[in-house]
């Protein structure tokens, strides 16, 4: 033991610069966690058991043993640490029952295709006989396809081929459909917010096209840690008896966890030198000394970003073949590519590699000694599945590079808290007015809708029925309903990423390409003439917005400035649901209607966010439904803020700082949540503050917000008390999405009014 004690480890020499500097935050040590092994059981199939022999395992971790007992039984979900093998907790329990009955056919649901891939060469590296695998996604050759379905007793696909490829299809997959046994959900924490929401409406008709050809499928789930594993399988599933595993038997490496704040440039403005930099100065330098590393950001652009200045400072010290040792991995690449660098990776020839979180889900690509996460990923369960990246070979690094964010220098100021931390609730709703309805087509072109469907998709699917005959979309025949025009394919209408079928198409105009779709709700805001627009990470300025054709043409954009648009938003409370008294305010929670005019745009310096200029735009107004919470302010709670200009700026202030931490307790992204705050709203006749779900619909955000409105408030409160700043900066009030440009925020006045409803708790 002594002699492993005095072990220097590759990046001590960095973490020492850190310390000295003032940039590294916070240093902490998690200690390694012994395995708990069990025999393999006896029950097992021999051919199965000899399979796990071939790979090298000799012995199962105690959670998966209960995992396969449980999904012996019936549904389940495993939920477990990053490297604990969930994989062998629902590839076990499969494999046996495809050797028990050689008719039983499986179906397995990645979100993405290389998570695919990877299950599929690991389902092919156990040399089975009695297994075939096959992949059956966008890029399957339509030769091969046929064979697969008639041949191919495990298909790996994704939910949206289900959706748009396989059930309208079902007819083509009668046989497979006829004989399936096991379907797995794996990385099922993705599957939320409005993408979750579809997939529920997905697996509800995948389980309602099973029971017409005689099966009962039995579904085995597996989700990295989160709050609520076992409500989220129910809400993905429509099921209500699922066994959940969470007792971790793994062997966990030890870790030790940095957070790095880049240095202060600017105390007045709060602005911070650029994450990027820090980041790939950090990438260099480890992998210099030693250290097989990935780091991982958001978007596209800033993987290259980072790549090209990781690549620059590790010439500039001397390490040309190191540089030639650093890689991206990014959405873009074809799946050859993508192959190609996950092998590199897992041999051990790459030494460092820059990644979007395509890489933070189970996919193996082996042993690696640091993992940086460049500003946060968005959750505390996103983050924790990044830095389980690291350590696979005894001991790790776990890195958390800051930005100015609000939530990043939030959780600088309270490192502790944040590293303990509950993670977040994965919260969907697969009744969403919107989305139910759009599935509920779907289903009907896929087999008639009839009484006994009510157990499969939700009670209220007559009540949605009835409205979609109304709007001249379905017609009842015999107690059934059916589309209107038989020939319709519907599911092509209905992307399982968006909250909304009417869609603008953005297109390239240099190269003609279509490089994706975006909701008409967020166009007028995002897409305008003259907004610089991000998709998949890459700059485009959009040329011309189509109102009639629905349809954006962009140009790529490599300028130095960033636009903002200026919109005025008013809303409507359609319905109220529920209702409390807390904090000497009138809480409520409803369906309000939101309607948005975006008047113009702001053009701002990329380098120090100052304003350019500002244009005019001649846009129609749009509208939306979707669910609020909002509480009215009593003159007992304002205090001294009612002078108007303080009013206003103190009511502003605080609805960005309690959109900036709703994050915090559902997994989503500020920017899927909006917001309005007035001195008088018509309908309340009180200074009142909405926080609504942005996508149309809503999807169950704002709700979290209002049954955890007091930590809500809380954790407003000390964002922004504690920021060092005088007047409000990025990391406290100021939002990047807001729509009357940051004008008028009262960081003082928030702060007051926020703390006398703390008083009230």
């Amino acid at each position: 033991m002594a002699a492993a004690d005095q072990i220097v480890e590759p990046w001590e020499g960095l973490l020492a610069r850190g310390r000295a500097d003032e940039r590294l935050v916070h240093e902490s040590i998690v200690p390694p966690r012994a395995g708990r092994a069990v025999p393999i059981p006896r029950e097992l199939h021999h051919e199965v058991g000899d399979a796990l022999a071939r790979v090298g395992i000799a012995a199962l971790h105690t959670h998966q043993q209960q995992a396969l007992y449980a999904a012996m039984d019936g549904p389940m979900i495993v939920t477990t640490g990053t490297a604990s093998g969930k994989s062998l907790c629902f590839n076990l329990p499969t494999l046996q029952m495809l050797h028990v009955d050689p008719r039983a056919r499986a179906l397995y649901l990645y979100p993405t295709k290389a998570l695919a891939q990877d299950q599929a060469r690991a389902l092919a590296a156990l040399r089975l006989p009695r297994l075939r695998p096959a992949i059956y996604d966008g890029d399957t050759p339509q030769v091969e396809r046929r064979a697969i379905r008639r041949n191919a007793n495990v298909v790996l696909t994704n939910p949206d081929m289900l959706h748009v490829g396989i059930l309208p299809n079902h007819r083509a997959w009668g046989d497979f459909l006829a004989n399936l046994a096991v379907v797995v959900v794996d990385e099922a924490h993705v599957y939320r917010g409005v993408f979750g929401s579809h997939v529920a409406n997905v697996l509800r008709r995948l389980r309602r096209i099973a029971v017409a050809y005689g099966t009962e499928p039995r579904f085995l789930l597996a989700s990295a840690t989160i709050a609520n594993p076992l409500e989220l399988a129910q809400r993905l599933t429509g099921l209500d008896e699922i066994e959940l595993i969470d007792e971790d038997g793994a062997p966990a490496s030890q870790r030790t966890i940095a957070m790095w704040n880049p240095p202060m440039l600017d105390e007045a403005l709060g602005t911070r030198a650029s994450a990027l930099s820090e980041a790939s100065d950090l990438l260099a330098d480890l992998v210099a000394a030693g250290s097989r590393t990935i780091c991982f950001i958001k978007s596209r652009k800033a993987v290259e970003v980072i790549m090209r200045s990781a690549t620059a400072r590790l010439r500039q010290m001397g390490h040309d073949d190191l540089a030639d040792k650093l890689a991206p991995y990014r959405a873009g690449y074809t799946s050859l590519q993508r192959r190609e660098l996950e092998q590199r990776l897992m041999s051990g020839e790459l030494r460092g590699v820059v990644a979007t979180d395509a890489l933070e889900l189970g996919i193996d690509i082996g042993e690696l000694d640091a993992a940086i996460c460049v500003t946060f990923p968005g959750t505390v369960a996103s983050l924790r599945q990044m830095w389980g990246r690291a350590g696979r070979r005894g001991r790790g690094l776990a890195v958390y590079v800051a930005g100015e964010d609000a939530l990043d220098q939030f959780f600088c100021r309270h490192p502790d808290e944040f590293l303990q931390r509950p993670v977040e609730a994965a919260i969907l709703d697969h009744e969403s007015e919107q989305i139910h309805a759009a599935h509920l087509v779907c289903a009907a072109h896929e087999g008639p809708l009839a009484p006994g469907d009510a157990e499969v998709l939700g009670p209220r699917w007559r009540e949605h029925a009835e409205r979609l005959v109304g709007a001249g979309v379905l017609i009842e025949r015999r107690g059934t309903f059916q589309l209107r025009a038989p020939e319709d394919f519907p599911a092509a209408r209905v992307p399982l990423r968006s909250s909304s079928t009417d869609n603008f198409t953005l297109i390239d105009g240099t190269s003609g390409e279509v490089v994706g779709t975006l909701e008409s709700a967020r166009a007028f805001n995002t897409a305008h003439e003259g907004a610089v627009y991000l998709h998949m990470g890459r700059a485009y300025e959009v040329e011309q917005l189509d109102l009639h054709d629905r349809r954006a043409l962009l140009r790529p954009f490599d300028g130095d400035w960033f636009t903002q648009p200026r919109r005025e938003t008013m809303t409507a409370i359609e319905r109220l649901i529920e209702r409390r008294e807390t904090m000497g305010v009138r809480l409520s929670f409803g369906t309000v209607v939101v309607t948005e005019l975006v008047v113009g745009y702001q053009r701002k310096s990329l380098v120090d966010h100052e304003s350019i200029d500002f244009h005019s735009l001649d846009m129609p107004e749009t509208a939306f439904t979707t669910q609020a919470l909002w509480y009215e302010l009593p003159d007992a709670v304002l205090g001294p803020e009612q002078m108007l200009d303080r009013l206003l700026g103190a009511l502003h202030a605080a609805e960005h700082s309690q959109i900036a931490v709703l994050p915090l307790l559902a997994m989503c992204d500020r920017w899927d949540i909006g917001g309005l705050s007035t001195n008088a709203h018509p309908q309340t006749g009180r200074p009142t503050i909405f926080i609504y779900d942005g996508h149309p619909g809503g999807v169950g955000i704002t709700r979290q917000g209002f049954n955890r409105f007091e930590q809500l408030v809380g954790d407003a409160y000390r964002l922004i008390s504690e920021c060092s700043c005088k007047h409000g900066c990025p990391s406290c009030v100021q939002s990047p999405k807001c729509g009357n440009l940051n004008e008028p925020l009262s960081k003082g006045g928030a702060s007051a009014l926020m703390r006398r409803l703390l008083s009230e708790a």
